[in-house]
């Protein structure tokens, strides 16, 4: 018979969610992608490298505010 495993508190589920985006973050902010976005091209006037870090941090900070309220109802 398998262990049956205790239910998570959705204290430890939500910290493994927002561990889960730190480290997707990182990695979408390490080398091998900020190397795919560092060329010459722009987007409306704005180099693709900036615009890359720009929209991947505000990414960040929506998803991060999002889990952290959804636990708080």
């Amino acid at each position: 018979m398998p262990p049956i495993s205790p239910p998570e508190r959705p204290e430890q589920r939500r910290g493994q969610q927002l561990l889960f985006v730190a480290v997707l973050f990182a990695v979408l902010l390490n080398f091998p992608f900020l190397a795919v976005f560092d060329h010459e091209g722009r987007v409306g006037g704005i180099p693709v490298l900036y615009l890359y870090v720009l929209l991947a941090w505000g990414l960040l900070v929506l998803l991060t505010g999002w889990l952290v309220r959804r636990g708080e109802r």
